[in-house]
């Protein structure tokens, strides 16, 4: 029974700290059940997050974050996924939403996490009245009070 979270960076400065990101993701699994896991959080160009979308998501530019899911066999195999953020694109979400960027980051580390667990959203409007969006802001609350 394992959760093991690895954050990658290379070559940035981030105003969230890879341990508070792999805190944040161990959190999320753990608050959703899971014993075992392995999940790579990578904090990514927009040039690359925008590749991303387009091998795999068959969508146009950057987004804020993707994440995949793998084969998940049944209830008791651990759960394997990678989770990749955009912070040039957090970074301009944060200013228009009048949000710290350390708080923006903070909130796709666990909306990455919980679509790895399966969960997901609507686009557009109803995406924050999403249940989906409800679990990720209850977590973000709780998870960083831990962290402070």
């Amino acid at each position: 029974m394992t959760i093991a979270v690895e954050v990658s960076a290379p070559r940035m400065r981030l105003p969230l700290a890879r341990r508070d990101a792999a805190a944040l993701a161990a959190g999320v699994l753990r608050a959703e059940g899971v014993r075992d896991a392995m999940l790579s959080v990578a904090f990514v160009s927009r040039r690359a997050i925008a590749a991303l979308n387009r091998r795999h998501l068959h969508r146009p530019g950057a987004t804020d974050v993707i994440a995949f899911a793998f084969r998940r066999p049944g209830a008791r195999a651990p759960v394997v996924g990678d989770v990749y953020i955009a912070p040039e694109v957090a970074r301009a979400q944060a200013a228009r939403l009048g949000l710290p960027v350390r708080e923006e980051l903070a909130r796709l580390v666990v909306h990455g996490t919980l679509h790895v667990l399966g969960h997901d959203h609507p686009d557009g409007e109803g995406r924050t009245a999403s249940p989906m969006w409800r679990r990720q802001e209850r977590l973000l609350r709780r998870l960083a009070t831990v962290r402070s």
